[in-house]
């Protein structure tokens, strides 16, 4: 490794003053964005009630389920290594071929464009859980109700909003190299790889259109809608239910679930604690295979400057349990 840093508890966002400012939108998203969105959401949905209906009579290969598991895994790392701890947060260095490669996998996730993935992102961390946050789930009321109003606005409902102004202006750094436009540019070329991979692979493999069919079905659409509904939790169950170990001026919580599933993500109180930090699972219980596989980058010589946060850091922010008092029932902290 690189080395640590203390700046890792500070957050790493180019942003001009007028985004910095900006509200978010108001009004209606498009007709045209609705439907697309739409479709991104149902689609793999009715693949997946295709898929578990199919199961009947056929069963699933190993093709299918190492084409599921395999693209998963590459895509999520996408999203996890590559949108989120490289480009978003710049956690680390790496090189033009394996900046491409990731840009790609990401944009196979069909989460939307890297540019505005990042700005959304970026948005986030600057607002976390205050009114300006594209998708807190603390801003739709009290009671029962109002707690599920707003896990469903934070988990999808906030893709159907129309997109805060000034995004183009949270992502300087990116739009100044061109293969990252390139990247960007080129999302539907990527969506459509991500799907037709799997089924290519499935072709060759058995050799049969019914192969190649299946194939496809597993490792695209229904493969889309896990990606899709894990990495949307850390949005919506991350900022609701889990631990909060480390002061981070909002409710973002470590959930061990998702972070076995989403490799490393659900440590999420521990990334807006330290958002520049590579690593979020801090002990070794919390698995972080985004982590594991930025410290294969590194032991290759394709990452480098890991800005992890020091012991000191972390003791800073950490957040001290309360004990009883003996002194008129009152708490305090307990010794170091």
């Amino acid at each position: 490794m690189s080395g640590t840093s203390s700046e890792a508890e500070v957050a790493v966002i180019p942003v001009a003053d007028t985004a910095a400012d900006a509200p978010l939108a108001t009004g209606r998203i498009s007709l045209g964005m609705r439907v697309v969105n739409l479709i991104a959401v149902l689609v793999p949905f009715a693949a997946l009630v295709f898929a578990i209906g199919s199961l009947w009579g056929r069963g699933i290969t190993w093709l299918d389920l190492g084409l599921l598991v395999g693209m998963y895994v590459a895509t999520v790392l996408g999203i996890t290594v590559g949108f989120h701890r490289l480009f978003t947060h710049r956690a680390f260095e790496t090189t033009r071929p394996v900046k491409f490669v990731l840009g790609v996998l990401g944009s196979m996730a069909v989460q939307g464009r890297l540019f505005k993935w990042v700005g959304l992102h970026r948005r986030h961390h600057q607002h976390s859980d205050d009114v300006d946050d594209p998708h807190s789930p603390h801003h739709q009321g009290r009671g029962a109700w109002s707690v599920l109003r707003g896990m469903w606005h934070s988990h999808v409902g906030w893709l159907f909003d129309p997109d805060p102004p000034h995004l183009d202006r949270y992502v300087p750094d990116l739009a100044q190299e061109k293969l990252l436009r390139v990247v960007d540019k080129l999302f539907l070329g990527w969506v459509a790889l991500g799907l037709l991979l799997p089924a290519a692979i499935g072709a060759v493999i058995a050799q049969t259109w019914n192969g190649a069919m299946w194939a496809f079905l597993w490792g695209g659409p229904v493969r889309v809608l896990l990606v899709h509904h894990v990495t949307w939790s850390i949005n919506s169950v991350c900022h609701l239910w889990g631990r909060r170990p480390y002061a981070s001026g909002d409710e973002s919580r470590n959930n061990y679930l998702f972070g076995v599933m989403a490799l490393g993500e659900g440590w999420h109180n521990t990334h807006h604690a330290f958002p520049t930090s590579p690593r979020h699972g801090l002990h070794w219980w919390q698995p972080d295979v985004s982590y594991w596989i930025i410290l294969t980058l590194t032991a290759f010589g394709l990452a480098r400057n890991l800005k992890l946060p020091t012991s000191e850091a972390l003791q800073r922010k950490r957040v001290q349990p309360q004990v009883p008092s003996m002194d008129r029932g009152t708490t305090k902290n307990p010794d170091p």
